[in-house]
């Protein structure tokens, strides 16, 4: 059983920087992405990064390219967002994937409970 905990939003200014982190648990065999999502009220739960565990490799939402950065280190899994904007305001959630594509959000069978991110 994968638990997650997701910390380190927060109120910034346009242009400022965050760094969110994500606790693993631990890793299962089933697990092949950690991924951080994004939803604004009212708004569906969009992929905005992704760290594919075995590859090492990383994949971004075309609105966050050159702004945000994913990386793994042992049990903790972070989201660097930089240059933010007040489209980033949201509740950001790390999720376990199982695989297929790693924007659907059918494929994370265990979630965080999020962490808020405003952006002014």
């Amino acid at each position: 059983h994968v638990q997650l905990v997701e910390s380190g939003g927060g109120s910034v200014q346009a242009g400022g920087s965050l760094r969110l982190s994500c606790n693993v648990s631990t890793y299962t065999p089933e697990t092949i992405y950690i991924s951080w999502f994004r939803q604004a009220p009212g708004k569906e739960r969009v992929g905005v990064a992704a760290f594919r565990l075995r590859q090492d490799h990383t994949f971004y939402h075309d609105s966050v390219k050159g702004r945000f950065s994913i990386s793994r280190d042992s049990n903790m899994v972070y989201l660097q967002m930089n240059d933010l904007k007040p489209e980033d305001t949201a509740t950001y959630y790390c999720g376990a994937g199982i695989g297929g594509g790693w924007t659907i959000p059918v494929n994370y069978r265990t979630w965080g409970p999020g962490t808020q991110v405003t952006v002014s």
